[in-house]
């Protein structure tokens, strides 16, 4: 019995390719992952699409990928790419597979760079559910309201708690607020102290290892 029959039905196969950036060998591999993560026994070698969406490993397991352990975004990507609409509520809920299996195409090398700058402005701290460019919901957010806050912008709390988070106490208090107001400074186009979409997504595009950065093998 080949294993593309055994894992998924090829009606799953498809919709999964087009959904996502990965080929169907791609996606067996990745489903190989998601089981690895998790404990002898807690994901089966098939899956239905009802388990797919319903089967979940804890939130806590998402640090045993290498790229994700030391990463102080974890949690924030935790919450960006699962149901839970909380960040307060309980993690016990977990990660399904289809919701892994997205956050992989969006860290993927084969997902374009304006994706990557949509979840990276969701997870640096804010709410922001519809396309800055064409005024659409993007169906890859599924609606989902995964925030610091809710104002749609990221302000200089939002870049002073990303600041805390990525540099983990090396700087005071002080110095946090005056690297995050230069930020604000250099980046802030029409001058109303905070970052719209627009301004975040210039500021990343000039990034030379934002590419790089947002990516996690598979």
């Amino acid at each position: 019995m080949g294993n593309k029959v055994a894992t998924f039905t090829e009606e799953q196969l498809e919709d999964y390719q087009d959904c996502t950036f990965f080929t169907r060998k791609e996606i067996l591999r990745i489903f190989k992952r998601f089981r690895e993560i998790g404990d002898p026994g807690m994901i089966p070698h098939t899956m239905t699409p009802q388990e797919a969406s319903s089967l979940r490993l804890p939130l806590s397991y998402l640090a045993r990928i290498p790229e994700l352990k030391e990463n102080p975004f974890r949690e924030r990507i935790s919450e960006v790419f699962t149901q839970r609409q909380d960040s307060r509520q309980s993690t016990s809920e977990g990660i399904c597979f289809e919701e892994f299996l997205e956050m992989l195409s969006v860290f993927s090398e084969q997902a374009p760079r304006d994706l990557k700058v949509f979840y990276a402005f969701k997870i640096y701290g804010t709410d922001h559910q519809v396309n800055q460019t064409s005024g659409q919901t993007d169906k890859r957010t599924n609606g989902r309201a995964n925030h610091f806050d809710e104002d749609g912008v990221l302000g200089l709390d939002d870049l002073e708690r990303t600041c805390r988070q990525l540099t983990r106490g090396g700087l005071s208090a002080e110095e946090m607020t005056t690297v995050c107001r230069k930020i604000l400074e250099e980046s802030d186009i029409d001058g109303d102290g905070v970052l719209s979409y627009l301004e975040f997504e210039h500021v990343v595009t000039r990034s030379s290892d934002f590419m790089a950065t947002f990516h996690i093998r598979i």
